[in-house]
């Protein structure tokens, strides 16, 4: 008996801990390959002012996105990463004060 709860407790720890750990490492993936897609596009480090990760909501790749704020831009892009390709999904468009 004591075997068998202990068998259920561990799954029902090693489950939630390896669906979080999936979206923690796919949200890092697609931040690390935008990151690394805007450098190779010419993109100044210092003009970087924040990389975003987060669940979109979208279905396939879609679903883990990119939110890109870039200095002296209001806009934020949305990229996500499908395979190996890092691709622009949408923007905001929005006016500097």
């Amino acid at each position: 008996m004591k075997k068998t709860i202990l068998i259920v407790i561990t799954i029902l720890v090693l489950i939630p801990s390896a669906i979080w750990g999936y979206i923690t490492f796919r949200k890092h993936s697609a931040e690390e390959a935008v990151h690394e897609y805007l450098l190779k596009k010419g993109t100044e480090e210092s003009n970087i002012v924040s990389l975003e990760p987060f669940i979109a909501n979208l279905s396939g790749s879609e679903n883990y996105m990119v939110a890109v704020r870039l200095k002296d831009d209001g806009n934020v892009y949305y990229y996500y990463k499908d395979g190996g390709e890092v691709k622009l999904e949408s923007s905001t468009i929005s006016q500097l004060p």
